[in-house]
């Protein structure tokens, strides 16, 4: 896992809390340090996090690749 991987990750999981905090208290974090779910940092940080979900949905099928190269490797 290289370091872009960890960085995706860190953030989609950050993200996953946010959203936790939404569920259970009805309080967005990222709105409440951005000004407000309409403001442009809320909204960029928003897109970044969407973005590091997409490339972890990437590295699940990256992952399976991986352990079909090595299994074709050895035998």
């Amino acid at each position: 896992m290289n370091m872009l991987d960890r960085i995706a990750l860190i953030l989609t999981v950050a993200g996953g809390v946010n959203w936790g905090l939404v569920g259970i208290f009805r309080f967005d974090l990222v709105a409440w340090l951005c000004g407000g779910q309409s403001a442009v940092l809320s909204r960029v940080i928003y897109t970044v996090i969407a973005i590091c979900a997409l490339w972890c949905l990437a590295l699940v099928f990256r992952g399976q690749e991986d352990d079909g190269f090595r299994e074709s490797v050895r035998s």
